[in-house]
């Protein structure tokens, strides 16, 4: 993971991916998730292989979730 897509990462999508992960994940990715975002505050700290791993896996699993539709005029 180049220092760019990480920085990308846990800049835009990262807050989503927790929020989700605490909404409808497991207490495992709930953890990870907050794990990630307090490392991600250090300066020099780079996800390991697998950290970065999981951490496209959730972003992913984040983008192919279907939003919800909703009825915006009443019938």
């Amino acid at each position: 993971m180049t220092e760019r897509e990480l920085d990308e990462l846990l800049t835009f999508r990262w807050p989503m991916v927790v929020r989700r992960a605490v909404a409808v994940g497991n207490e495992w990715e709930a953890g990870f998730a907050k794990s990630i975002a307090r490392h991600g505050k250090r300066k020099n700290w780079r996800p390991t292989y697998r950290q970065a791993q999981v951490m496209r896996r959730m972003v992913e699993e984040l983008t192919a979730a279907p939003e919800p539709e909703f009825d915006l005029i009443e019938e």
